[in-house]
C-alpha cells in the first residue's frame, strides 16, 4: 500500500475511518495506564483525530504522525489552532501548544525521535496496514519506543474473505504476535456490526472491536 493510495483518499474525502467524536475507548481505558500529566503519547497515523486534542486537553505532549499535509492541516483548522510549522529530517512539524503532529512517511521514525515517549495510543494505525507492513509498523515501535513505554490499542477482527481492507482484520493471535513483547491485555471485546452497515452489507456477520494494554 503506498503512499499515492492516502493522499488520493484524502483528497477525495474518503475517510471513513475519521470518527466525529473522541473515541469512547480512549475515554474509559486510558486512565488505566497510569501515565502522569506531561508525558510524551505517540500516536500513529492519526489523521485529523479528535482524540489528539483529548489527549492534550488531559496534560499529555502529544505526537502525532500522519502522511497526509490536508489532514494536519484540516487537524489544526478544525481546532482554530494557529501551529508554528518547521522541519526535521524527512518531516514537516507542525507544534501548537502541547501538540505536535509530524507530517511524514512514520517508517522514517528513528529511535531518537522517540526517546521520549512513554505512551502510545493506536486507534486506527494498526488496522491501517496491509500484512506485511503490520510486520514493519510493529517492529519499529518495539525496537523504537522507550521500554517503559506503556499503550493503549484498538483492533477490528472480521471475516476477510468478505471485505478487503482498509481497515484491515487483525485478530487476537496476530495481535499478540506482533506484539509479544509488549504482552497484550484484553480490556474489551465487543461485536458492533450492528453499527457498521457497509459490513453487514459485505455480508460480515461479526465485526470485533477489540480493545488492548500494551506494557513491556
Amino acid at each position: 500500500m503506498q503512499a499515492a493510495f492516502w493522499h488520493k483518499r484524502w483528497a477525495d474525502n474518503q475517510i471513513g475511518f475519521h470518527q466525529g467524536q473522541v473515541n469512547a475507548h480512549l475515554q474509559q481505558h486510558w486512565s488505566a495506564l497510569g501515565l502522569v500529566q506531561g508525558s510524551k503519547v505517540l500516536v500513529p497515523l492519526c489523521g485529523k483525530s479528535l482524540d489528539l486534542a483529548w489527549l492534550a486537553g488531559q496534560g499529555y505532549q502529544v505526537l502525532g504522525v500522519e502522511l497526509s499535509q490536508l489532514a494536519v492541516e484540516d487537524f489544526f483548522r478544525g481546532q482554530q489552532l494557529q501551529p508554528q510549522v518547521d522541519e526535521h529530517g524527512a518531516f514537516k512539524v507542525y507544534r501548537s501548544g502541547n501538540l505536535q503532529l509530524w507530517c511524514g512517511d512514520f517508517f522514517a521514525l528513528s529511535a531518537a525521535d522517540l526517546a521520549d515517549c512513554t505512551g502510545l495510543y493506536d486507534r486506527a494505525a494498526v488496522i491501517a496496514l496491509p500484512p506485511a507492513m503490520r510486520e514493519r509498523y510493529a517492529a519499529l515501535l518495539t525496537a523504537n519506543l522507550p521500554q517503559a513505554c506503556k499503550g493503549l490499542m484498538v483492533t477490528l477482527d472480521y471475516d476477510q474473505l468478505k471485505l478487503d481492507g482498509p481497515p484491515f482484520a487483525v485478530g487476537d493471535a496476530e495481535t499478540r504476535r506482533l506484539f509479544a513483547a509488549w504482552q497484550p491485555q484484553a480490556l474489551q471485546a465487543q461485536d458492533i456490526i450492528g453499527q457498521s452497515p457497509k459490513f453487514e452489507q459485505a455480508g460480515v456477520a461479526q465485526l470485533f472491536e477489540r480493545v488492548y494494554r500494551l506494557q513491556r
